[in-house]
């Protein structure tokens, strides 16, 4: 049974990449700030809960020992799916808070790298499926900080991919587009609208007709977690119905 620890599994995609990991086999480490609770959903799922702040190094590391502590085994599988945003016009957007997207997206997503790197070495292998998104390849007004942060873990991916795959770990990344989940209430107050509103926009650009639901993306987390495809390294998935593919 693999370990698989995942940041941001208090999150609608990071609850239904959990849910679908532990259905799959894995021993699930969920992980999310310590202000959101993932204790009751550890519990149900047969796993543990190793709440952190990505943000912290120090936090990170003392966080992989304790899912070492609590599991008896090393993380074969990690899933970097925390996330912070915030919807801004850049002329306008606070420093500390365009900071504090980048510093939780990639300085965590590259901290939880790091820190689990070392047990995926010694047991001779494992995978990492980082979570970006769509807006880190085109951009997106009003989230230029995200959309940054996002791109940063595109290229982390791809280097990532080329250290570590001699040492046995496939890294790879999702880059899904708008997902249904509580997200779209930032994404709908930065646009003055109802939800429902800024969700039928977001579904007339998407050739498939909808966006995307958790669970669906969370299938896409699977598939690259799959030990089975020894050869997939550095790639980034888009799942997103279809809109970056059909753009001019």
């Amino acid at each position: 049974m693999t370990v698989a620890l995942i940041t941001g599994a208090g999150g609608g995609l990071g609850t239904a990449i959990a849910r679908r990991l532990a259905a799959g086999g894995h021993l699930v480490a969920l992980n999310d700030h310590p202000d959101r609770d993932v204790a009751g959903l550890a519990a149900e799922l047969g796993g543990v809960a190793v709440p952190a702040d990505v943000s912290d190094p120090a936090a990170v590391d003392a966080m992989v020992e304790e899912v070492e502590r609590q599991t008896g085994e090393h993380a074969g599988l990690l899933v970097a799916a925390a996330a912070y945003m915030t919807m801004s016009p850049f002329a306008e957007h606070d420093l500390d808070d365009w900071w504090r997207i980048v510093d939780v997206n990639l300085g965590g997503t590259f901290a939880c790298a790091q820190a689990v790197l070392p047990g995926m070495v010694e047991r001779g292998g494992g995978r990492m499926v980082l979570v970006s998104s769509e807006w880190g390849l085109i951009g997106w007004p009003d989230a230029t900080a995200y959309s940054a942060s996002k791109a940063g873990m595109i290229a982390l991916t791809k280097s990532l991919g080329r250290e570590l795959g001699p040492l046995g770990i496939a890294v790879n990344a999702i880059a899904p587009s708008v997902i249904d989940t509580a997200q779209l209430e930032v994404d709908a107050k930065a646009a003055g609208v109802t939800v429902d509103e800024i969700r039928a926009r977001y579904a007339e650009r998407v050739p498939f007709g909808r966006i995307a639901s958790p669970e669906e993306v969370a299938e896409s987390v699977a598939f690259l977690a799959d030990p089975r495809l020894p050869t997939l390294v550095g790639q980034i998935l888009h799942v997103n119905g279809g809109t970056t593919r059909s753009r001019a």
